[in-house]
């Protein structure tokens, strides 16, 4: 279902001539000179829009470099005269806000952690309110996957009278090691551009990855998805970084990494391809309605299973044959080149279905038994 926000289109606010929108600097404000020396350096690559810094820093646990505070938002200023870039910093109070403000900061955004709390996102909201400046709010997703967190926080945002609104997908926190320091979990990213067309969607590989290595991979996919910009974190020397070094990517990096990717179009004008890419959405199409007759008449199947075990008093979950079913199908969609995540998801899905209408045949009582 689609969602209405009351907000401007990116290119009104900011000029990228047609490319993605890049946010670079490093994770934090260390020093003056760290600072306005990466500015520098970021500025002659010819590709950064919007220069990065973070000034307060939310840190798990205390005693952890929490940020150098309001001081570098002098350093910021001074990076902005010398260089022309655009400045952002992260806000989590409404001080934060009133500070980074009086400071001629052009962009705000609002951290995983503060999205995750409805308060301090109306804080933050009520604050850019009361100080009557339109300037732009980046939102990135909560540290937990909960789309609905996410777009509550935005929607507070632009209740506020804020239009020039984006959203920052740095993925999510999770129980199982994988090689992301975040999961992207692309499909949340989907759900939120699907529910919000016009909301501009930038891509945190940074935060997604946790090291360098694999932010050239990210980045691609997310422009291949369509994503209208990039935070990527950039330090002049990552391996003295004070936070999140490993992560960080020179200035120098950063301009190879961008020249290597494929920025493609979002749609072709092209007569031939739209007309040989409408016949192969109808071919989807037909595949679409027969999977879903395919779907309905598996389901009668399990009703008729569901009131054959009602007559025999057995119960409707049995683990045996469950297991059965994904060894078996796992197997054939590997060979079907489908992914093996997808093809529990899918089995899932249609086992929980089973499941509910089983349940509703076991506890209609039958004629006989009223």
């Amino acid at each position: 279902m689609k969602h209405s926000l009351d907000i401007l289109p990116l290119s009104s606010w900011i000029d990228t001539n047609g490319k993605p929108l890049i946010i670079a600097g490093p994770c934090s404000a260390e020093t003056e000179e760290q600072l306005v020396s990466t500015a520098h350096l970021l500025a002659n690559t010819g590709k950064v829009n919007v220069l990065r810094a973070g000034i307060w820093k939310p840190r798990t646990r205390p005693g952890e470099f929490e940020g150098i505070g309001s001081i570098g938002l002098e350093w910021l200023k001074r990076a902005k005269e010398e260089t022309g870039l655009l400045t952002a910093t992260e806000v989590a109070t409404a001080q934060h806000v009133k500070e980074a403000l009086a400071a001629g900061v052009d962009v705000l955004w609002v951290g995983a952690r503060s999205t995750a709390n409805p308060f301090t996102v109306q804080e933050i909201a009520d604050a850019i309110q009361e100080s009557g400046v339109d300037i732009p709010v980046l939102i990135k997703n909560p540290v937990n996957p909960d789309l609905s967190l996410w777009l509550g926080a935005i929607e507070r945002i632009n209740r506020a009278g804020i239009k020039k609104i984006g959203a920052i997908h740095r993925g999510f926190s999770s129980y199982e090691k994988t090689a992301f320091r975040n999961e992207p979990m692309w499909d949340l990213a989907i759900q939120l551009k699907t529910i919000a067309p016009e909301l501009p969607l930038i891509n945190d590989p940074s935060h997604i990855c946790g090291n360098r290595e694999l932010i050239p991979y990210v980045t691609q996919k997310a422009l291949d998805m369509d994503m209208q910009g990039l935070i990527i974190e950039s330090h002049i020397d990552p391996s003295v970084a004070w936070t999140d070094a490993k992560q960080q990517v020179t200035p120098a990096a950063l301009a190879d990494l961008l020249d290597s990717v494929n920025v493609r179009k979002a749609e072709s004008n092209n007569p031939a391809f739209e007309d040989k890419l409408a016949e192969l959405r109808q071919q989807i199409d037909k595949l679409d309605d027969q999977i879903l007759k395919t779907i309905g008449d598996r389901m009668k199947i399990a009703e008729k299973i569901g009131e054959y075990k009602r007559d025999n008093n057995v119960t409707i979950l049995q683990v045996s044959r469950w297991d059965e079913i994904v060894q078996k199908r796992v197997q054939l969609a590997k060979a079907l080149n489908l992914g093996e995540d997808f093809t529990v998801k899918y089995l899932e899905l249609l086992h929980n279905e089973s499941i509910r209408k089983q349940n509703e045949i076991m506890n209609v009582k039958t004629t006989a038994e009223a």
